[in-house]
């Protein structure tokens, strides 16, 4: 079975062909830099993640953009409430993405290209659009460009609307539209916004809409036409729709299939800053949710359903997902770690199911419904002799979680930079502890040797006792 993947524009699961064989091209819409992500945000990557590992593991060579907008009426909102360049607001929230997403184990892009570098591609087909009558300067002298939604009858083709029951475009006055639906490319200099957010164009100082920002950097990278363009199902309407358009009407073939994830919502609320619903990965750490934990809660649920977030539903997930590590822990210190999840040997035991689960529009649910049959069955040949079957345990599973991102022995996990120095103080405090205990132990010191451990658990460190020696974990029992 090869890969199948539910296609947004034909509403249709459909078989997976490139373009060009063995080769995909990727566009990933990613953030907009007005503030901090929040886990809402994040699923994003990690969703997108997941189908990158999947196509590199099906022996594709993937070229993975994932643009970011730091250019836009939001940003310059924030940057005239903190009277600062609006430039200093999207690097900033740039910095803390890339460490959220370092956090969660998200593979770079291949490139990750910012919207304000490629003014010169906005430039050339906004000049393209003009000269095919699908695009206009307004006539209200503001240095204002829209597209004309009139001009492209496909309009509305990918969300399923109606173009005469649509509403106003809402990103400009209307007084400078032929149609309230016309939406706009350029915007030209206002006497109210930060004096910094303008370049020099054809139609005079101004700034792109944020429409045109994704077509350009799609065909810098990614060529005139390309395999796979993601987003958020907030995305398809009006954005997405206004990128094919736009790319259409330029002469750009575009997107062969449209992948849309589903959001991440809060008591059934879209999570954002304006609503005040939005947490961060500091606050998930707060509950003694790690990382790794909630990039297993994001890929539990299949990627197009909506995740209704709950404390309940996270720390259900994290237990779930210390089961699992805890079987890797026993098996390796039984027959050593082996060779990395995604090895020659590992895909050689990638069972059948698990693969077919994936190829079925990266039905990651059903995917994880194999992968606790393998550690069952880990668990099982754990309580007998037989090394070579806990190895071969062991190698299934974590070639399934390598898939996922998940793999607990994963150096990825193991953390760099201050996560990493302060695993590193933990990790010597604990074993401080754990030497105290034994020698308690060696005294016959039970009272002694039990006080520490339960000082180490109200700590959240939980210590099991093995063939191999103590070992700790934080969190629970697994």
């Amino acid at each position: 079975m090869s890969l199948r993947l539910y296609d947004t524009a034909t509403r249709t699961v459909r078989d997976f062909v490139p373009q060009e064989a063995g080769k995909v091209g990727v566009y990933l819409c990613g953030l907009t830099l007005q503030a901090p992500p929040h886990i809402g945000h994040l699923r994003s990557g990690v969703n997108y993640d997941v189908l990158r590992r999947w196509l590199l593991h099906s022996g594709y060579e993937v070229r993975f953009i994932r643009n970011l907008t730091d250019i836009d009426d939001k940003i310059l909102v924030k940057a005239m409430e903190q009277d600062r360049p609006f430039w200093s607001i999207a690097y900033a929230n740039e910095q803390k993405l890339a460490a959220a997403y370092r956090a969660l184990n998200v593979l770079p892009p291949t490139y990750e290209p910012r919207a304000t570098g490629h003014i010169p591609e906005m430039h050339e087909l906004i000049a393209r659009l003009i000269a095919e009558g699908h695009a206009y300067p307004a006539s209200d002298g503001s240095g204002d460009v829209y597209f004309d939604v009139a001009s492209y009858p496909a309009y509305g083709a990918l969300s399923g609307q109606r173009p005469e029951a649509m509403q106003p475009a809402g990103d400009a006055p209307d007084r400078g539209k032929r149609d309230p639906r016309d939406f706009a490319l350029w915007k030209g200099v206002k006497p109210d916004e930060p004096a910094d957010a303008y370049w020099p164009s054809p139609w005079g100082r101004g700034r792109p809409g944020w429409h045109i920002e994704c077509s350009a950097m799609c065909w810098r990278y990614l060529g005139a036409e390309f395999d796979i363009h993601g987003g958020g199902l907030d995305l398809i309407f009006p954005h997405h729709e206004n990128e094919i358009a736009q790319s259409h009407a330029a002469g750009l073939p575009f997107a062969r299939y449209w992948v849309h994830h589903g959001l991440l919502s809060i008591a059934g609320a879209k999570m954002g800053k304006s609503a005040g619903n939005a947490l961060d990965l500091d606050y998930v750490a707060t509950l003694g949710v790690r990382p790794v934990e909630l990039r297993y809660y994001y890929v539990a649920a299949h990627y197009r359903s909506v995740i209704d977030y709950s404390e309940e539903s996270l720390r259900e997930a994290a237990i779930t997902y210390r089961r699992i590590e805890g079987f890797v822990q026993r098996a390796a210190e039984r027959v050593g770690a082996g060779a990395p999840g995604d090895s020659p040997a590992a895909i050689a035991e990638l069972p059948a199911a698990f693969t077919a689960a994936m190829d079925d529009d990266l039905n990651t649910s059903a995917a994880l419904a194999v992968l606790h049959e393998a550690v069952r069955d880990g668990n099982t040949a754990l309580t007998g002799t037989d090394d070579a079957a806990v190895r071969a345990a062991l190698t299934r599973v974590r070639s399934m979680l390598a898939l996922l991102g998940v793999d607990p022995l994963d150096a990825a996990w193991s953390g760099t930079g201050q996560d990493g120095e302060l695993r590193g103080v933990v990790d010597a405090l604990v074993a401080l502890a754990l030497e105290q205990r034994t020698q308690a132990r060696g005294r016959k010191d039970w009272a002694a040797a039990d006080a520490v451990r339960d000082q180490l658990k109200q700590a959240g460190v939980v210590v099991e006792d093995t063939p191999q020696g103590p070992r700790w974990t934080i969190g629970e029992q697994h």
